[in-house]
């Protein structure tokens, strides 16, 4: 019972439907999510650009390997962060165990390989002779970077929106790191878009479910509408 209180949360009965609850359930949705995004973009590029950039023995293993990562399963990594942050795992001196710093850190390990992919896919498609070019004006490595990521910033535009969309529509990694929470005023502490649609759907609590379904559709449109947007004839791939 106290276990199936901690994960559920307190009864949803109790509180009818309110946009307070709703927004929160939104606050935390974006902020575990736009974070563990924001980390991964910061670790993802810089890899994506050394690999992209080299040539050296067992290249293609690697990416073989950064693409593999995209398809890692969420409940598995969600264990993995669970055990990592337990109290007996290295990090649970931390104490993390259901907690949105926790869900950051699985939406990163599920982020990561795919901005890390289609990064290194549209920084590999950026033709030698711009690079070439760079180093015969002069430029250093810093300076065939930039030119680099200034030719292929659509794709990884692109990469950044899918990792979003790939955190934000996540639901078994974050249930089992996060525990589904929330507060004693219904308030989300960890709860997400995601796992409050499963949980009000559970309940027969159809209308707040459909509401947050709407609004994680809103969201997820929006970023198909982006990378639309930034594929097109207009401004897209070159």
């Amino acid at each position: 019972m106290l276990l199936e209180s901690i994960v559920i949360g307190p009864s949803l009965a109790a509180f009818p439907f309110e946009w307070n609850y709703v927004w929160s359930i939104i606050v935390v949705s974006l902020y575990v999510s736009v974070i563990a995004v924001a980390l991964s973009t910061l670790c993802s590029l810089p890899i994506a650009l050394a690999v992209g950039f080299a040539e050296f023995r067992g290249k293609q293993f690697l990416t073989s390997v950064i693409n593999t990562g995209m398809g890692f399963p969420s409940v598995v990594v969600g264990l993995l962060v669970l055990v990592a942050v337990s109290n007996q795992g290295p990090l649970g001196s931390l104490g993390l165990v259901f907690t949105r710093e926790a869900m950051i850190m699985s939406q990163f390990v599920l982020a990561a390989p795919v901005i890390t992919g289609v990064s290194l896919a549209a920084v590999s498609s950026v033709e030698a002779n711009v690079r070439d070019a760079a180093y015969a004006m002069g430029g250093t490595r810093l300076d065939v970077a930039l030119v680099t990521i200034k030719e292929a910033r659509y794709g990884i535009a692109t990469a950044v929106l899918a990792g979003f969309g790939r955190a934000i529509s996540e639901v078994g990694s974050v249930l089992i790191v996060g525990g589904n929470i929330a507060g004693a005023d219904g308030t989300s502490k960890t709860r997400t878009l995601t796992t409050a649609i499963q949980l009000e759907a559970q309940r027969g609590r159809y209308e707040t479910a459909m509401v947050l379904g709407a609004i994680l559709l809103v969201l997820v449109l929006v970023v198909n509408g982006i990378v639309i947007r930034l594929g097109s004839d207009e401004g897209g791939y070159r």
